[in-house]
């Protein structure tokens, strides 16, 4: 009788220690993984292409940083078209996009987000500390063209830090690439890809780091409550296949946006840069919604 007590509390013990170092592991595994999403991504961008004849650009922001961007100003366009990143992007994979809208006629302004490329700052913060970014890059705009109507493309976190930003921005068109409804909408998702059905189990490790890391709460990382705000025509794009940024999370946000509104679900498309993915068709279309937005501009 005791050797078999004795066999219970060996089988016991073992399992609590299994147990304890599970804990153990997850923990340090969400510490380590919320420090590489947080962490600065920052590097050279070198020179402007030449078809942007772009001017360098620096202007300070509330977020702490002094913005680093490229101005690619048109004579005499009455539209302008500020280009926001994804997380840990930078200008540069905005060139593109950069190109077809100064051909079409638009000045534009490309930047980096504090902590990313040439722009300093300690931690990238999912759109909180990059939405003073967005204010600052407009009211540049404004500056180099007070008479131009203003227009906003963001991906992902920069279009994130679009709505988030407070007061909200005015301006006169916004087009969301691929932008979280909630924080916590999008690190379920990320964990589901990554861990399969039990990933989502991982969330509140990784959320409650938010206070402490970026002195933010999930609840301020909400865009979906911030969209109701924007006060102009917006365009809602996403892939039909994204498993980051869902076709559920596009129609949450779609859905909270006031009229005019448009959205477009890309056939076959997931969590990739919806410009090259569907050059064509992006192309035309952003174009008719910034045309009916903000005018059609002279061509270059």
């Amino acid at each position: 009788m005791q050797t078999g007590l004795w066999a219970a509390r060996s089988v016991m013990k073992r399992v609590i220690a299994v147990v304890l170092a599970l804990v153990v592991l997850a923990l340090a595994a969400s510490l380590f993984a919320g420090w590489v999403l947080t962490r600065p991504v920052q590097t050279s961008v070198g020179k402007a292409p030449a078809e942007l004849n772009a001017e360098a650009a620096t202007f300070p922001s509330e977020s702490g940083a002094t913005v680093h961007g490229w101005w690619c100003p048109v004579a005499g366009s009455e539209g302008a078209v500020l280009l926001l990143p994804g997380v840990r992007a930078n200008r540069l994979s905005m060139v593109d996009r950069a190109t077809f809208l100064r051909r079409a006629g638009y000045s534009v302004l490309l930047i980096d987000f504090q902590a990313t490329g040439e722009t300093e700052g300690r931690q990238i913060t999912f759109g909180w500390r990059e939405s003073a970014d967005v204010l600052a890059a407009v009211a540049f705009m404004r500056a180099r063209q007070p008479n131009a109507k203003v227009a906003i493309i963001g991906s992902s976190l920069g279009g994130a830090a679009a709505l988030l930003a407070t007061p909200p921005l005015h301006v006169q068109a916004i087009i969301l690439e691929a932008v979280y409804p909630t924080v916590e909408r999008a690190t379920d998702n990320r964990l589901r890809n990554y861990l399969g059905p039990i990933g989502p189990l991982g969330t509140p490790l990784l959320l409650v780091q938010l206070p402490i890391r970026l002195g933010v709460s999930a609840r301020q990382l909400r865009p979906i409550d911030h969209i109701a705000y924007v006060n102009c025509p917006v365009l809602v794009v996403n892939g039909d296949e994204d498993r980051r940024t869902t076709r559920e999370d596009a129609l949450l946000l779609f859905g909270r946006a006031l009229a005019p509104k448009q959205l477009w679900l890309i056939p076959d498309v997931g969590h990739v840069d919806v410009h090259r993915a569907a050059r064509a068709r992006y192309e035309s279309l952003v174009l008719q919604f910034l045309r009916a937005s903000i005018g059609r501009p002279g061509m270059v």
